[in-house]
């Protein structure tokens, strides 16, 4: 049996054109980056192929030039996940993966728009499947909230985040993952529903699921956050652990959409 086929109900998320799908990077230092890539789907020709639309993916097409490795997140409405390993095999600029993003919901009707190629990604595995209850969501948001009162608020020299960000960061009905590049030279992303600023040059997160993997301390980190809205920012830095929470201490932030899709904003 076929690595995705192995897992119920992921190629069903997959085909999904709405579903949250995220994609993590690594430039050739190591550095991981990670962003919503609503357009991946699994091919139907080639078992355990994934393809997604080249369209405002700046710094993840830089990195892929560098290291064809990849992360990839799966995250269904109903907030059941799957966590996928890969490689990038090519880009193609024609063809039938270019023809199916062309045609997807995302840019049928855009007249101005396109997407430059389509990247074909082979799966290794899939490293983990994941079940979060709304209960949970809650609740590890509050955890999070008490234990951002605890972190210590000294000023250092990593970047201050714009209100805008610190607002967004601070729902708690958005998609939020946390992204690294593990030991084996792989980004991996998890779920960080419970993400939230603790002050203006910190993101805090509970560990919602033990079993999940977490960064090591010090690792440089990416996180992402998706609104329904479709407001992306995405938030590097350094990561620190303490007990049942772990925080950024953020160095970078960016934009994920109009009008400076993957300009830095901070």
């Amino acid at each position: 049996m076929e690595v995705l086929e192995q897992h119920p109900g992921l190629l069903d998320a997959l085909r999904g054109e709405m579903t949250p799908k995220f994609l993590a990077t690594r430039s050739a230092a190591g550095t991981p980056n990670v962003v919503p890539v609503i357009s991946i789907l699994p091919a139907d020709d080639q078992p355990d192929t994934l393809f997604f639309g080249n369209f405002l993916l700046r710094k993840s097409i830089q990195n892929l030039k560098e290291d064809a490795r990849v992360g990839i997140l799966v995250i269904t409405p109903e907030l059941r996940g799957w966590m996928l390993k890969g490689d990038l095999v090519e880009f193609q600029r024609t063809g039938t993966y270019v023809d199916r993003q062309m045609s997807g919901s995302l840019l049928r009707y855009n007249a101005y728009t396109g997407i430059r190629n389509a990247g074909i990604i082979r799966v290794r595995s899939v490293e983990g499947d994941f079940a979060i209850s709304r209960m949970q969501v809650a609740k590890d948001f509050v955890l999070a909230r008490l234990a951002a009162l605890g972190w210590p608020r000294k000023r250092n020299p990593g970047s201050t985040m714009p209100l805008a960000v610190r607002r967004e960061f601070a729902r708690m009905v958005a998609v939020k993952v946390l992204a690294w590049v593990r030991d084996d030279g792989y980004p991996t992303i998890v779920p960080a529903l419970s993400m939230q600023p603790a002050g203006d040059q910190t993101l805090l997160c509970w560990k919602t699921n033990p079993a999940l993997p977490q960064p090591p301390a010090d690792a440089q980190v990416a996180t992402n956050i998706l609104t329904f809205e479709a407001i992306s920012y995405q938030a590097k830095g350094l990561w620190m652990a303490r007990g049942n929470s772990g925080a950024i201490k953020v160095a970078e932030v960016y934009a994920g959409g109009p009008p400076i899709p993957g300009g830095r904003v901070a």
